[in-house]
C-alpha cells in the first residue's frame, strides 16, 4: 500500500496534552484517533489504564500495550496518542521505527506537568515510580525525555503556550508531511 497516510503519533509524558490534542487534531485533519490507553486497557478487559496497572501489573500492561500499538499501527492515516510510558514497553520503539509513521514529542517541563497534574483528575493515573503522581514527574522526565527525543521526528515544546498555538504548530507539521 504505497498511498497508505502515515499515521501520526503523540508522545510525552502524562499531561503533555496526548488526548486532548490528539483529539482536536484528528478532528481538523477529518481523521480517526486512538488513545492506546484505552485500546490497552480494553484488551485486558479493564476501565481504564489504571484498572488495568493495578489489578494486571505494570508487566502486564506494557505486554498489552505493545500488542495494541501493534494492532492500531495495521490502519493508517490515524492520529494516535501513545501512553506517556508506551515507548518504554517491549517491542514498541522498534514497531515506531519499523511503521512509515511521524512521531510528534509534546514536551513539558516537569513544573508545568506539575501544575497541570495539581488541577486534574488523577483517578486513572498509577504512580509508577513513587508514591504521587505529581512528585514522580520529575524522575519520569529524566528517565524518558531523551528516549522521546530519540524516538520523535518533531519535539513540540509546550511550557507557556497556548493550545491554540500548539494546534497550529501540530497540523502545520501534519500537513508538511502530507
Amino acid at each position: 500500500m504505497n498511498d497508505a497516510k502515515p499515521n501520526l503519533i503523540l508522545i510525552g509524558l502524562r499531561a503533555s496534552g496526548k488526548s486532548t490534542l490528539g483529539a482536536l487534531l484528528a478532528e481538523s485533519l477529518g481523521v480517526s484517533f486512538v488513545d492506546l490507553d484505552d485500546v490497552t486497557s480494553g484488551l485486558m478487559g479493564c476501565d481504564g489504564a489504571g484498572s488495568a496497572i493495578e489489578t494486571q501489573g505494570l508487566e502486564a500492561f506494557r505486554e498489552a500495550e505493545a500488542r495494541a500499538l501493534r494492532s492500531v499501527l495495521e490502519e493508517s492515516g490515524c492520529v494516535i496518542a501513545l501512553g506517556g510510558g508506551s515507548p518504554t514497553a517491549p517491542g514498541c520503539r522498534e514497531l515506531l521505527s519499523e511503521d512509515p509513521c511521524r512521531v510528534m514529542y509534546l514536551r513539558a517541563l516537569p513544573a508545568t506537568l506539575r501544575e497541570r497534574l495539581k488541577t486534574a483528575d488523577n483517578t486513572d493515573r498509577p504512580t509508577l515510580v513513587g508514591n504521587d503522581v505529581v512528585d514522580e514527574v520529575q524522575t519520569l522526565f529524566d528517565q524518558r525525555d531523551e528516549k522521546y527525543r530519540e524516538l520523535s521526528e518533531t519535539v513540540i515544546h509546550t511550557d507557556g503556550v497556548s493550545l491554540e498555538s500548539v494546534m497550529a504548530t501540530l497540523l502545520a507539521v501534519a500537513r508538511a508531511g502530507v
